[in-house]
């Protein structure tokens, strides 16, 4: 088990708590198990899977850097309904937006967050026999194509210019054909905040270099055909305006300025975006067992680093980005390094495998 400087040892949950997340669906019927004569074995298998999510959730929202335990209580059992979404929907292809570009930066380039979450979302329902389209825009396409080049099979990769008629181009392209989108994923894609501009954590304007994909999943002008989920981990992403405007300005730096106004059905917090991709896979995996194998064939380090490797070393994604020290590529996310990272995804991959005992 894996712990972070600076972050939250891992806690462990009650046994209180995990049944208390077992039998919400049996308390909001007024029923228990004693009173559904042959629907034991049904119920003890969802509780299991519901105390399986209950505890990747927990994994990936620990503390990093910023204090997100009020955005985390908030989202609580987003992840649940988020991979249940999907794996509920026959018929699925799953689209996922993500880069987030740095241009204070040597050399310029979106960071290494958001890409290793796409990855392996992309990775695992591509496997499962599940569309997926990836989405980015110019100044963040090498670097998401140098990681989707990695992949083990190939998926479909849309590349949009900063102007809006391109997105708007998109979205029509995506509502077409034979099995258009049903699920739109962002993972560490920047939300416009209450001036109609995205800002980086410094509050930095990043209208010039960065398109409106936000429109995507809530343009007024338009009818949302899809599900929406969002995964960030700053309180300036796409999904984070679907929390209480109060929790980001209070909790978060400069959160006044920052704060992302774009909702989504299913917002999904965690310590780092990339821990958020890898709950939301682990998650589709617990919530359906005959495809788990299929979903979590290519979750393991050697692909993590593989994809990491791909966005570093091809894409010269960027990481540890601040006012006073200008990002470089290099073999970490939100500066914590990719040995890191690779045992917080085996110890989601440990809960995994309990469940499927």
């Amino acid at each position: 088990m894996a712990w972070f400087p600076g972050s939250d040892f891992p806690k462990q949950r009650s046994e209180d708590a995990v049944l208390q997340t077992g039998l919400l669906s049996c308390r909001a019927t007024g029923k228990t198990r004693q009173n559904q004569p042959g629907t034991f074995e049904k119920a003890s298998r969802v509780d299991t899977v519901n105390e399986s999510v209950a505890r990747i959730e927990a994994i990936i929202g620990r503390k990093v850097k910023r204090d997100i335990g009020q955005m985390t209580e908030w989202t609580k059992g987003n992840l649940a309904r988020a991979a249940e979404a999907i794996m509920n929907t026959p018929n699925a292809h799953v689209g996922i937006v993500t880069g987030f570009y740095i241009q204070h930066a040597e050399p310029p380039s979106p960071e290494t967050d958001g890409l290793g979450g796409m990855a392996h979302l992309a990775a695992g329902l591509a496997n499962a026999g599940i569309p997926v389209t990836v989405i980015t825009d110019t100044p963040c396409a090498k670097a998401v194509w140098a990681v989707v080049d990695a992949l083990p099979m190939p998926v479909n990769l849309e590349v949009v210019s900063t102007t809006e008629s391109s997105v708007l181009r998109l979205r029509q392209y995506l509502e077409a054909g034979d099995r258009p989108i049903t699920h739109l994923i962002a993972i560490e894609r920047v939300s416009p905040a209450s001036d109609g501009k995205p800002h980086r954590e410094h509050g930095w304007d990043m209208s010039r270099e960065t398109a409106p994909l936000h429109l995507l999943f809530s343009d007024p002008a338009a009818k949302r055909r899809w599900y929406t989920i969002g995964i960030g981990d700053g309180g300036n992403e796409i999904g984070m305006g679907s929390l209480p405007k109060e929790i980001i300005e209070s909790g978060i730096p400069n959160g006044k300025v920052i704060a992302a106004t774009t909702p989504v059905d299913s917002l999904i917090v965690a310590g780092v975006s990339n821990w958020g991709g890898y709950g939301l896979l682990a998650a589709m995996a617990c919530t359906k067992p005959a495809l788990r194998d299929a979903l979590l064939r290519y979750f393991n380090r050697d692909m993590d680093h593989r994809f990491l490797s791909a966005a570093v070393e091809t894409g010269q994604a960027v990481d540890d980005s601040r006012v006073e020290n200008p990002g470089r590529p290099q073999m970490s996310v939100d500066s914590i390094p990719w040995e890191q990272h690779a045992a917080l995804l085996e110890e989601i991959s440990a809960v995994v495998a309990l469940q499927a005992r």
